[in-house]
């Protein structure tokens, strides 16, 4: 039974290209974002970017339970014998990055409302459904997917979102970073090419106070650019929330930012067809030298693939659009988002 395991977890992650696509023909019933295979509400795509700090964030610690969370006699299959697919995953093909910290789920979203509810999870809450609908779909079989139903349902299902941010580099020739996520560090996404930085919105620990003090869509973003773009680890310390006011690299972003160097958008929200991953599509547009003065040290390997900064032309967004080059759906929707919004963001 392992063994099948194993070799159903290696075509998930050598296939989730092809994969994509197959869950998507399972909802084509449901409306994508901008021509993607990114699954959304039509309230989920705002008509034009919206001021990320306009955005209202709600939290509700006391919402239920979701319906569906991956211990289902249905999903029994995808365990492997252990309590959960994080446990069968951590046992049997640990990738790098892969530690149960606390993490926001979505509770609610209506972008044309601008607003966010949020309550309480953790990352291993996504992965235990998420990751086995995948694992599922790429050992031939759909029951647990059916059985869940709509992943658009945030009440079936734990969600929880990653900030997804397409960086833009103004200029002349304005660029923006491409990252391949590498199959053997990350638990979601490998084999696929992806906008950067992207991470899951959550605390930096479990200290208490971190879950309001770290509530903040900004300064989860800064953490990721600290992380992703300039190698920093992803531990802040375990005993007390982060001071922020006290971070030089924070101070120094969000200064450009409220100096209008940096512009921070948010573009829409929907599901990845194959993960249910949820992402909400953010782009951030920098002054070119605000940006060399910031990230002259962009590291083209860290902890979850590789990097390059590539011109945002058609030439370049054309195979990433059109399925000839991997790309997560998530990543395609900021990218098409962004070109139609160009005119606003330039």
């Amino acid at each position: 039974m392992r063994e099948a395991w194993v070799l159903d977890r290696q075509r998930l992650n050598a296939g989730r290209h092809d994969l994509t696509k197959v869950a998507a023909s399972l909802s084509s019933s449901l409306p994508c974002v901008a021509g993607t295979a990114l699954l959304c509400r039509p309230d989920w795509v705002p008509d034009e970017p919206i001021a990320l700090g306009a955005l209202t964030l709600r939290f509700d610690s006391a919402h239920p339970a979701p319906s569906f969370d991956g211990t289902e006699p249905a999903s029994a299959h995808l365990r492997a014998g252990f309590g959960s697919y994080a446990e069968a995953l951590g046992a049997l093909a640990r990738p790098a990055v892969f530690e149960n910290r606390p993490a926001y789920r979505l509770l609610d979203a209506s972008l044309a409302e601008r607003a966010l509810t949020f309550g309480p999870g953790s990352y291993f809450d996504g992965v235990n459904v998420g990751e086995a609908v995948a694992h599922e779909l790429a050992a031939g079989g759909r029951e647990f997917r059916s059985l869940v139903g709509d992943p658009r349902d945030f009440a079936r299902r734990p969600a929880l979102p990653a900030i997804s941010t397409l960086t833009l580099r103004a200029g002349p020739v304005t660029s923006f970073v491409l990252h391949f996520r590498d199959a053997a560090k990350v638990a979601h996404g490998g084999g696929l090419h992806q906008v950067m930085p992207v991470g899951v919105f959550q605390p930096v620990n479990a200290a208490p106070g971190s879950f309001a003090n770290d509530f903040d869509l900004w300064r989860g973003m800064v953490r990721e650019y600290s992380e992703e773009f300039l190698g920093r680890s992803e531990s802040y310390g375990d005993d007390e929330p982060l001071d922020y006011d006290a971070w030089p690299f924070y101070r120094a972003m969000t200064e450009a930012r409220d100096a209008g160097l940096i512009r921070v958008y948010c573009l829409g929200l929907g599901v990845d067809p194959l993960t249910w991953a949820t992402d909400l599509l953010t782009v951030a547009v920098f002054d070119p030298d605000c940006f060399d003065d910031l990230f002259g040290g962009l590291v083209q390997t860290n902890t979850e693939g590789t990097s390059s900064l590539v011109p945002f032309e058609r030439k370049i967004l054309e195979p990433l659009l059109d399925g000839t080059k991997p790309i997560q759906a998530a990543g395609a929707a900021a990218l098409s988002l962004a070109a139609i919004h160009w005119a606003q963001l330039a």
